[in-house]
């Protein structure tokens, strides 16, 4: 793979298949290709959807550095490849209705914007392309928890 067609994928990737660069909330923008990738892979076994989640997660470390490189900022606000991942992790073993994952959607937004210890330590420590994902991860797993328990304690 040459240079360009690195930086390409790189790009294509961490920029969410282009919704990074939405004029406004390219966060929520990715979060909802999430939304969509979410949906294509529910009905998988829960093992394969974890699996491609971690799949997911490393590509984004990788193209998220590449790409944040190129750019010469860490973090840009157009990467947005953190927000798919933090999704599908709020997502794991969650029934694939539309009230769970609105409130998936909403949670994981929440968790993001507010980012609560060790959150924004992490955002704020952690460098590179893991730094990028690294703190969407633990968004991700903070909804995810409150989801796992609303679905299955208190189902709507």
């Amino acid at each position: 793979m040459s240079s360009t067609q690195k930086l390409f994928f790189a790009k294509w990737i961490s920029l969410g298949f282009g919704s990074g660069k939405a004029p406004i909330a390219p966060g929520t923008f990715g979060t909802m290709v999430g939304v969509l990738i979410y949906l294509l892979l529910s009905d998988l076994n829960i093992y394969l959807y974890i699996a491609i989640t971690v799949a997911f997660y490393y590509v984004g470390v990788w193209a998220s550095q590449v790409y944040s490189d190129y750019l010469g900022v860490h973090d840009h606000g157009s990467i947005v490849w953190d927000e798919v991942v933090g999704y599908m992790i709020t997502m794991i073993a969650i029934p694939a209705q539309w009230q769970w994952i609105l409130l998936g959607f909403v949670l994981f937004r929440l968790f993001d914007i507010w980012k609560p210890w060790p959150i924004r330590w992490l955002d704020e420590k952690v460098h590179g392309g893991t730094g990028i994902m690294i703190d969407d991860v633990l968004a991700g797993i903070y909804a995810w928890v409150i989801l796992f328990i609303t679905v299955h304690f208190f189902p709507i």
